[in-house]
C-alpha cells in the first residue's frame, strides 16, 4: 500500500480515524504526482518525537512533525534500487492537538497540514534553507491544502424537521397545527430544506402531509424513512427531492442511533438501487463510524447524515470533545470519498455552532429545538436565530 500508517501513540485512547488520514495522504500524493511511491506515517506523542529530535537533530524538545527521506544517509547504491519509497513522516499527536487549539483549527485539518509539510520535506523542500525557500514552501502548502480540503460551498444549509408540529396536532386528533404551513413559514424565514419522517405507525406525519409537502415545498423535501416496502412504495410515488434511510423502532420516542449498514448491505443496496433508478438520491443516517460510512459508499448512497446525538448528550467537556473529533473524522472520511455530508440529531441553540464549523458538513438537520423555541418566539424568529448561529460558526465567528 502506498501509504502505511502506524500508531505509536501511548498517551491514551486517541479518537483519530487512521483511514481518514490515509485518504488525505493519498490525496496529497496525487497533488504532488508521487502516487506510485510508498510512504510511512507514524503517529506518536511528544516524548517519542523528542527522542527522535535528540538523536537525529541534537534538539532536546518535541516538534510537530519530522521527515526522514528513504535515501538519506543510506548507501548510495540503495538509491539505484527499483524501490519506490519516499520515506517516513513522524507526527506528534500531542503537539498537533495543542496547535489546533492555538490556531482554532479542526484537529483533522491540522494533521492534514502536517502531512503536507512532511511530504514536502521528503521531496527536498526545506523552509530552514532561506527566507525565499520558506515562502515557496508555505505557498505550496497552502495550494495543496485548498485542493485537499476544498469545499463545494462555504455556506452551510439548515434543513428543518417539522415532525414535532405534527406530534402536537396528533395529540388532539385534529387539523392544527399544520406541519405543511409550518414548513412554508420555515422556508420564508430562510430554511434551505424541509425534513419529515414518515413512520410505519404514522405517529406524527401522515401520508397526506407528505403528498401536500411535495406540492408546496419550494426548497428541498427530504423524506426520512425506514427501508420498509410500504414506505418505499409511497416514497417512490411521492418523489421527494431526496430520501434518508434511518433505523426505526416502534417503541422509541425518536431515532436513537445510526443505521447499521454493514449488517444490512444487501437489503439496503436494493433499496438504494430502486431510488437511484427513480432519480431520487439517497442519504444514510449513520453513527460517526468510518466503517459504516464506507459501507454507505459501497451500496451507492450519495449522502450520509452523521448522527450527532452522542455529542449532544455528552455529560462533560472531555467526552464532548471525543465525540466531536469522531464526527469530524467521519465527515472528512465521507467527504474524501465523494459523499455529500449532513449532520443531525439533538442539535440545539447551544451545541449546533461547533458542529457547523466543520466545513465538510453541508447541511444540519434540526427540528425539536427550533419548534420548541417557536412556541415562544414564533417560527420566523426561531429559524433566523438558528441560521445566525450556524452561519456565524461557518465564518469562524462562533
Amino acid at each position: 500500500m502506498p501509504v502505511a500508517i502506524a500508531n505509536h501513540y501511548s498517551g491514551g485512547e486517541y479518537k483519530i480515524s487512521e483511514r481518514a488520514l490515509r485518504l488525505i495522504a493519498e490525496n496529497v500524493q496525487r497533488q504532488l504526482g508521487v502516487s506510485d511511491y510508498n510512504v510511512n506515517i507514524v503517529l506518536t506523542g511528544d516524548e517519542e518525537i523528542r527522542q527522535l529530535n535528540l538523536t537525529y537533530r541534537h534538539l532536546d524538545k518535541p516538534t510537530n512533525v519530522l521527515s526522514f527521506p528513504f535515501a538519506e544517509g543510506t548507501d548510495a547504491n540503495l538509491e539505484k534500487l527499483p524501490v519506490r519509497e519516499l520515506g517516513d513522516i513522524i507526527i506528534s499527536l500531542d503537539t498537533a492537538e495543542k496547535e489546533s487549539n492555538r490556531y482554532n483549527q479542526q484537529l483533522i485539518y491540522r494533521l492534514g497540514w502536517l502531512i503536507i509539510h512532511g511530504f514536502l520535506h521528503l521531496l527536498g523542500h526545506d523552509h530552514e534553507r532561506s527566507a525565499e525557500a520558506a515562502r515557496d514552501m508555505e505557498e505550496l502548502e497552502q495550494q495543496i491544502l485548498i485542493k485537499v480540503f476544498s469545499k463545494r460551498s462555504t455556506m452551510i444549509q439548515l434543513a428543518i424537521n417539522v415532525d414535532h408540529v405534527a406530534t402536537i396536532r396528533q395529540a388532539r386528533g385534529g387539523s392544527e397545527p399544520d406541519p405543511v404551513l409550518a414548513a412554508s413559514l420555515c422556508e420564508m424565514a430562510g430554511a434551505g430544506g424541509i425534513v419529515v419522517h414518515l413512520r410505519e405507525d404514522r405517529r406524527h406525519i401522515q401520508d397526506s402531509d407528505v403528498y401536500l409537502l411535495r406540492k408546496t415545498v419550494k426548497t428541498r423535501l427530504n423524506l426520512e424513512m425506514g427501508a420498509n416496502k410500504e414506505i418505499v412504495d409511497i416514497a417512490l410515488d411521492v418523489g421527494p427531492d431526496m430520501i434518508t434511510l434511518v433505523p426505526e423502532k416502534r417503541r422509541e420516542l425518536t431515532t436513537e442511533g445510526g443505521l447499521d449498514v454493514i449488517s444490512q448491505k444487501k437489503k439496503l443496496a436494493k433499496t438504494v438501487k430502486k431510488f437511484d433508478k427513480a432519480g431520487i438520491p439517497v442519504s444514510i443516517f449513520v453513527d460517526p463510524d468510518v466503517d459504516q460510512i464506507q459501507a454507505s459508499h459501497d451500496i451507492g448512497a450519495r449522502f450520509v447524515e452523521i448522527h450527532t446525538g452522542r455529542y449532544c448528550d455528552a455529560e462533560d467537556t472531555e467526552q464532548r470533545d471525543v465525540e466531536f473529533d469522531l464526527i469530524a473524522a467521519a465527515a472528512e472520511e465521507a467527504s474524501q470519498r465523494g459523499l455529500l455530508v449532513n449532520g443531525g440529531h439533538g442539535l440545539n441553540y447551544h451545541n449546533a455552532g461547533r458542529i457547523a464549523t466543520l466545513e465538510t458538513i453541508d447541511e444540519l438537520s434540526i427540528g425539536h429545538a427550533i419548534i420548541s423555541r417557536a412556541v415562544f418566539t414564533g417560527m420566523e424568529r426561531a429559524v433566523k436565530d438558528m441560521l445566525q448561529i450556524i452561519q456565524a460558526a461557518r465564518q469562524h465567528l462562533f
